[in-house]
């Protein structure tokens, strides 16, 4: 993910130039939209875990010149901060960056977009230890609410944190990642299953997904781990734990690890139009916002007024309650701590929230599932949710400012509701608006196959959101200031 941005001013000026150029002046998918969906691809490739998603996006603001913050320092007030860049992460699993211009005050507002770090997968269990007809098996949890067939016959590997004892006698937290498929989660042969479960494929999460690691056999000649004792993992995994991050196993004291798909992500389709990759859902947008907060880094900020800030956060997936998920006071009171406690209800009265996750497109093989007037296409642009019972936070105040601006620079939008007949997903829209009294609207680029290992989206639809929310950072103000509603 750095080697992409090594070249930040150019990428700067590349942003810049998209946000001017139409849409409609441009063949459906250029070199440029491919670049785009490229850096993206980098992106997911090297974060394989929430922790890692983290990490390289503080790569990315390292390399823009943003200035770390720590939440437990309490030396500087923040609402004291000089103009600048700044970041700070909350259990290496949610970020949030902000940019605060000269001409900041009291009283004014924040631009912001939001997003979600983590994705439906499978996490080792506290005591995975497992022993099937003389296999070495690795006990998995289930996490969100994951397509879990799509896990079956893929070569897995883990990824995660590890804490680890310090020099200091202290302890760390360290990311790890083992690059080598080392688990598979077997289907059962079609000559061993009667026709209805042909007919029927049905997982037990418990049972059925526990992922093979190694044979017993292999495992006992192995000679190197004949001295690790462990009751709740097998000595091979901490082994293998403990040659990564170069540390004895005695150092390991625990560990979070997920698993992930070992193939990467890629660009592909006949015209190379689509992107193939896990956790699309919710990294795609991750990465989006953050280009758009480094685009607009330019000559608007000179009149900027608002705060920009992006926020990343952790445990969407499984309903954001958490104290680094959208559900908890992180995201408000990062505002307070910011803007200072003067006129701040003033400031959030002028402020916007753009929840951007993955939408739905129409599936071609299951079309009617989607609403008949509301169908999002791959490569026709940005979604807008809409949901009456509050399921997604959009109104029609909320969503003014987008509106508007891509219609200044004919940039592709489109609407989504669901059946009436059909249940309604939600994001982390909703629980921020009520949590902090702002308008909010939410958005996010069509894909297929939410919640699989592998899931697919336009590249298109890539390159003209990211073009967007940069338009958008540096047009909200200007529009609402001429908005009037209460």
């Amino acid at each position: 993910a750095v080697r992409s941005f090594r070249k930040l001013n150019n990428y700067r000026l590349f942003l810049l130039s998209m946000s001017e150029q139409k849409v409609s002046d441009k063949p459906l998918i250029t070199d440029v939209d491919r670049e785009v969906a490229q850096k993206l691809v980098n992106f997911i490739n090297a974060s394989p875990s929430p922790f890692h998603a983290v990490e390289s996006c503080v790569e990315i603001l390292k390399q823009a010149k943003f200035t770390a913050l720590s939440e437990t320092d309490n030396s500087t007030k923040w609402s004291e901060l000089p103009a600048g860049n700044y970041y700070f992460t909350r259990n290496q699993s949610t970020i949030v960056a902000f940019v605060k211009p000269k001409n900041f005050k009291p009283g004014n507002g924040f631009t912001i977009m939001g997003a979600h770090t983590d994705s439906p997968v499978f996490r080792v269990k506290p005591v995975s230890k497992n022993v099937k007809e003389q296999y070495l098996m690795v006990g998995v949890e289930a996490y969100g609410g994951g397509l879990w067939h799509t896990w079956f016959d893929r070569d897995l590997s883990v990824a995660g944190r590890v804490m680890v004892k310090a020099k200091d006698g202290g302890a760390e937290s360290r990311l790890v990642r083992i690059k080598d498929p080392i688990l598979r989660i077997a289907n059962l042969a079609i000559h061993l299953q009667s026709g209805k479960e042909r007919e029927a494929f049905k997982v037990d999460r418990e049972d059925h997904t526990v992922p093979i690691f190694a044979t017993q056999a292999a495992a006992q000649l192995e000679a190197d781990i004949a001295s690790i004792s462990s009751d709740e993992h097998h000595p091979l995994l901490l082994k293998l734990i403990a040659d990564e991050l170069s540390v004895p196993v005695d150092d390991i004291l625990d560990f979070e690890l997920s698993l992930y798909d070992t193939q990467k992500s890629v660009i592909g389709g006949a015209l190379k139009e689509f992107i193939f990759s896990a956790r699309l859902d919710n990294l795609a947008s991750t990465y989006s916002v953050l280009c758009a907060l480094l685009g607009s880094m330019d000559e608007s900020l000179q009149s900027e007024s608002n705060i920009r800030m992006i926020a990343s956060f952790d445990n969407e997936e499984v309903g954001s309650v958490s104290n680094r998920g959208a559900a908890s006071n992180l995201l408000y009171e990062t505002m307070r701590r910011v803007h200072g406690d003067v006129l701040l209800q003033q400031a959030v009265q002028r402020s916007i929230l753009l929840s951007v996750d993955m939408a739905h497109a129409v599936h071609p093989n299951y079309a009617g599932k989607h609403e008949a007037k509301h169908k999002p296409m791959m490569q026709r642009g940005l979604v807008i949710k809409y949901n009456a019972n509050q399921r997604y936070a959009t109104s029609m105040v909320s969503t003014y400012h987008l509106l508007q601006t891509a219609k200044m620079h004919d940039i592709p939008l489109q609407k989504f509701v669901v059946k009436n007949s059909s249940p309604c997903g939600s994001t982390i829209g909703p629980a921020l608006s009520a949590r902090c009294g702002i308008r909010t609207v939410d958005v996010g680029c069509p894909q297929l196959s939410m919640h699989s290992i592998r899931e697919q989206c336009g590249v298109k639809d890539i390159a003209t959101s990211i073009q967007l929310f940069t338009l958008y950072f540096k047009n909200f103000v200007k529009l609402d200031t001429a908005l009037k509603i209460d």
